[in-house]
């Protein structure tokens, strides 16, 4: 069976990312990277409580409300219950951040993960318009306290798919 699209158009992303920044702030969560694909989405969160279900039931049921609303749709939206990962390392991290930003690319629907602007890599490489939610100077120190040089080493990383080691955070003077 064929996945549905969860996102017909630009103006379903934008509310998503809307979405996602109310819940972002109303869980006090941290987003550090995400994905908007058109049959899912990624997310790479931070939460500080143990709220994650109650978040993620709150914005897969708002964000089907609307889409349904908008293209005069009843039902689901979402094939199953999101998946869940707990990211136990820095280069789980690091991995995920790799894996998210070069999704569109590997599902051949750009050719630079840059260029993809569904995502919080390119909201934050290319300056992007940035959702709200973003948490990029977490990623960044990964990269570097130079804001310029850490965008440089973080494209680096993210472009060159063999398998090196990242920076260690904070081991860098620039």
């Amino acid at each position: 069976m064929a996945r549905q699209a969860i996102f017909r158009d630009d103006k379903d992303r934008r509310q998503f990312l809307k979405l996602l920044d109310d819940i972002v702030a109303r869980y006090e969560w941290s987003c550090h990277a995400f994905v908007l694909m058109t049959t899912h989405y990624h997310l790479l969160v931070r939460t500080p409580n143990p709220d994650l279900a109650r978040g993620m039931q709150r914005l897969n049921a708002c964000y089907a409300q609307h889409f349904n609303r908008r293209h005069g749709e009843t039902g689901h939206r979402f094939e199953r219950r999101y998946q869940s990962v707990l990211v136990e390392s820095d280069a789980h991290a690091l991995e995920l951040i790799r894996y998210l930003a070069l999704n569109p690319v590997r599902a051949g629907a750009c050719r630079d993960a840059a260029a993809w602007p569904w995502s919080s890599y390119a909201a934050i490489v290319r300056g992007h318009r940035r959702p709200y939610c973003i948490a990029e100077e977490w990623l960044l120190t990964y990269f570097g306290r130079n804001r310029a040089r850490a965008l440089e080493r973080l494209q680096s990383f993210v472009e060159d798919m063999s398998p090196k080691p990242p920076l260690v955070k904070g081991s860098d003077p620039g």
